[in-house]
């Protein structure tokens, strides 16, 4: 489904990294490692049409996507590092925020159904202010309940989750496989799912 090929990135007059080709098939997972500084979450922004590689090419289901266009970032979710929640507005109201920014709606119900599915109902009504670290990576969490998009890019989504939230993520990521889409997570905290949904990848 998504493809690399020979791709390199710098940030000011460092290379990040170069030559770097890989595919990703529909229902597994590339686990993205490396050291602060290699280049991981470049390379998810890259892919997910929010950057320019410095040189090489995506390609997504057999198709060249050049930087920015619309057409890859209406199948995918890119969930960043820190979760982009404003602190003023309810946990229910950020997560409608998020699915509108999207480009698409969820029903009242559903949201609530949502926020339920990571353990936030009782906190739906409150600031995300108010959220803890790790409730505030559950919100985004939730997000991917939502969708169907195929192509998951997932930066450090393990951080802030105590064990109960990592079961969570790795059973939202299991299910999403299971259904024949594909993600890319970069990560420095080892997720076990099954052996035959998972590639790895090393940047250094």
């Amino acid at each position: 489904m998504l493809e690399a090929i020979d791709l390199a990135a710098r940030r000011g007059s460092s290379h990040l990294f170069s030559s770097l080709s890989f595919s990703v098939e529909s229902g597994c997972a590339l686990f993205v490692t490396g050291a602060n500084g290699t280049g991981k979450t470049t390379l998810l922004r890259i892919l997910a049409g929010l950057g320019a590689p410095y040189a090489g090419m995506v390609r997504w289901r057999g198709e060249n996507v050049a930087p920015f266009v619309q057409h890859l970032r209406e199948h995918v979710v890119y969930g960043g590092h820190l979760p982009a929640l404003k602190d003023e507005l309810s946990a229910e109201e950020n997560l409608a925020t998020l699915v509108a920014l999207m480009g698409e709606t969820a029903a009242p119900a559903d949201l609530r159904n949502a926020l339920a599915s990571v353990s936030l109902n009782r906190q739906a009504g409150l600031p995300a202010r108010a959220l803890s670290q790790g409730q505030r990576r559950r919100l985004g969490l939730a997000r991917l309940t939502l969708t169907r998009r195929p192509l998951w890019l997932l930066d450090e989504p393990a951080t802030a989750l105590d064990a109960a939230g990592i079961a969570l993520l790795k059973r939202l990521l299991t299910g999403h496989l299971e259904r024949g889409g594909c993600a890319l997570v970069a990560t420095h905290q080892p997720l076990e799912l099954p052996a035959a949904h998972v590639r790895a990848l090393s940047l250094s």
